[in-house]
């Protein structure tokens, strides 16, 4: 059993998916305190050839909630300010008609929090990619709150019997490769490497949100999207 964790995140980057893909489960990290001004609510498209940060409104957004907890604003109609931004930017992207009508589906659908909108998303957009991983909230099942940092991520791998965690890179300086081992468990730390596509007849812009990649890669192409990466 290989496993990885991570916050949810709204729309991530091929990163995320490739973590996704790379394991037998996959949990959703969403009874941690949310993070302002991190990739919970937010991400970056292709706007006129450049990096453009868009970000999904919250209600009373705080570092003081657990991530599952906040919700999204309900007075703000971001949702057709969003899909226009889509539209005019990605109209002309080969597949674009299918991709849209995902994404429509998407940001319609009627959920109170970040969470379940970033959960949803992340399921549809696994799907569209064929990626068959099990997804599971943390909230749901390992009763751990009481623990912190890498115990609590020791403690959900032994409680779901893995032998293998993956981690992103940025989470090397978390986490010791040594006390995983003595716990029976391989740690490697996944380390995602730049795949260039055509973006229209712009310069390549790197690690942009998923629906960059779906915009502009047929199935095949994502599949090797999928497995642009290093375990270190």
């Amino acid at each position: 059993m290989t496993i990885a964790i991570m916050q949810p995140y709204i729309f991530p980057y091929i990163g995320y998916f490739q973590l996704i893909n790379a394991v037998d489960k996959f949990i959703i990290y969403d009874d941690v305190n949310f993070i302002n001004k991190g990739w919970i609510n937010r991400n970056n498209i292709l706007v006129g050839g450049n990096s453009h940060l868009f970000t999904i409104p919250l209600k009373d957004a705080s570092q003081n909630k657990l991530i599952y907890e906040v919700e999204l604003a309900r007075n703000d109609p971001w949702q057709k300010k969003f899909l226009k931004t889509i539209q005019q930017s990605y109209q002309k992207a080969p597949y674009y008609q299918k991709v849209f009508v995902l994404i429509e589906e998407i940001v319609n659908l009627e959920v109170q929090t970040i969470c379940e909108l970033a959960l949803y998303a992340m399921s549809r957009f696994s799907a569209a990619m064929e990626i068959e991983t099990q997804i599971t909230p943390s909230s749901t099942i390992y009763n751990n709150k009481h623990l912190k940092g890498q115990e609590r991520i020791l403690d959900i791998c032994k409680q779901e019997n893995a032998s293998h965690y993956i981690n992103p890179i940025g989470g090397m300086e978390l986490y010791d490769k040594g006390r995983f081992e003595n716990e029976g468990i391989k740690l490697d730390f996944m380390k995602s490497v730049s795949s260039p596509y055509p973006q229209f007849k712009n310069a390549f812009v790197p690690w942009l949100s998923v629906i960059d990649v779906l915009m502009f890669n047929n199935p095949k192409e994502i599949r090797k999207q999928l497995e642009a990466y290093q375990l270190i």
